[in-house]
Order: C-alpha cells, then structure tokens, then sequence
C-alpha cells in the first residue's frame, strides 16, 4: 500500500472516531435532556412516548447529519462496528480497513461521552444514556430485541443502497427507522443497534450490566439482515452511506 493510501485510510479511520464521538455526544445529550431526571423537557412533553419518538427521531438525525457531512464523505459514517461489519461481510472491505473503523468507533465513543459528565446529576440519572437490559426481561428477550432493531437498520439500508433511485435518500431512512423503534423497543433493550453507543456510557457510568447482550444481539441481528438482503451485495457498490461518487470511491473499491 503506498504512503498516499495509506495517509487516506488515516483519515478514514479519523472521520469514523469524529462521527461516532459526535453522534454519542450529541445523541446521548438528547437523552439525558429528554429524560434525565428534573428535565423541564418532562413538563414540556408529558407524554412518555411522545419523548421516545421525538428523542429517536432527533438520534436518527443526528446519524443522518453525520452521513451527509464531511465526515460521511471520508468514511461513509458507518458509525457503528455492526455496518462496517455488515460491510466487511459483502465484500466492500478488506479485514484490515474493518478493524480500523471498530477501534476508531470504539475510542470515538468513549472520548465523545466523557464530555456527558457536565450534564451532572441530570446525566447520572440515567446514566448518561447508557443501554440495559429492561427491567421484567429476560436475557433472550432483550438479545431478540437487539437482533430485531438491527436487523432492521440493516436491511433499511441495503435496500436503499441496493437500489439506484433512492440511493441518495439513504440517510433520510435514520430518523424515521429510529422514531418508530425506540417507543416500541427501547423497554426492553434500550434500542441500542451499535456497540459503540452501548460501551461509551457504559465507560463513564460504570455500568456494564449485560454489556455483552450489545455485541451479540446486533452482530446477529447484522448477519441476518445480510443474508436475507444477499440478493442485493452485488448492487450495493461502496461502504459508504452517502457521496457515493466522492473522490474516494476508488479507494473504496480497491480494498475488498
């Protein structure tokens, strides 16, 4: 691999530690806002659920915002070791380039959730977004309920980039997917689809209850998504979520 390519995946690896450092930071500020204990957003939105569409809506677009950034242009803002993944397992990146997005996910998590710490005691409330198993659940209902969400997210979107016309519009798919998910899951999981978004708050809070359940579920929800979806692998050109004719499309192209 030549210094200039190799210089790139740096940067690569650099946008995906950026995105996922923002997308908690911002997402997770979200949380705390929309239910940290003493909120006003509590008095402002009464309704329960009403919240949880709003805040997974707002998540969504966060997600959204990243992919249609700059960042999504180095990277294509995977954001989330279950797409690279995902990526890795239709053959759209090499086992090296994969292993850089997963540990600058990781460490983008947990650098973008220290800054979750000034919110407080508004924050330790709920533990500054961190993702567990519901109370009243058992083990296998809350893994299914991470398979499901993420098998979901996954074949969302394969089919938006395994079709032409709505390629472009793949990043719209976010908070829509998300405000839909959350009320009706996150009871029993958290709706975490990412184990990036489960180990940072659980880095700051300490708290790792069934931390594991967060790579499992969404690594078998990802599987299935790329199985039921393998028809489309060939039609899904990059590892990217958006610009899909960025400069970089080479790069992308070269290293499967």
């Amino acid at each position: 691999m030549d210094e200039k390519k190799v210089q790139f995946q740096w940067r690569i690896y650099f946008s995906e530690f950026l995105g996922t450092g923002i997308l908690l930071l911002l997402g997770l500020s979200l949380v705390i806002f929309m239910f940290g204990e003493g909120s006003p957003a509590a008095q402002l939105i009464s309704n329960f659920k009403i919240r949880q569409v709003i805040t997974g809506f707002l998540f969504g677009a966060v997600g959204m915002s990243i992919a249609l950034s700059p960042i999504g242009k180095v990277s294509g803002a995977h954001i989330n070791p279950a797409v690279t993944l995902g990526f890795r397992l239709m053959g759209k990146l090499d086992m090296r380039t994969t292993l850089g997005y997963i540990l600058s996910q990781l460490a983008g998590a947990v650098v973008g959730c220290l800054p979750l710490l000034l919110w407080g005691s508004l924050g330790k409330s709920v533990d500054f977004g961190a993702t567990y198993p519901g109370a009243g659940y058992t083990t296998l209902a809350v893994i299914l309920g991470e398979v499901i969400t993420t098998f979901a997210l996954i074949v969302g979107l394969c089919v938006f980039l395994g079709f032409r016309k709505i390629r472009p519009f793949t990043p719209m798919l976010m908070p829509f997917l998300y405000a839909v998910m959350v009320p009706l899951e996150a009871s029993i999981s958290g709706t975490s689809t990412n184990p990036a978004r489960t180990i940072g708050p659980a880095v700051i809070s300490g708290h790792w209850d069934g931390w594991w359940i967060y790579w499992v579920g969404p690594l078998l929800g990802m599987l299935l998504g790329i199985l039921v979806c393998s028809f489309l692998v060939k039609r899904i050109e990059v590892a990217k979520l958006y610009h899909f004719e960025s400069d970089n499309r080479r790069f992308f192209k070269s290293i499967d």
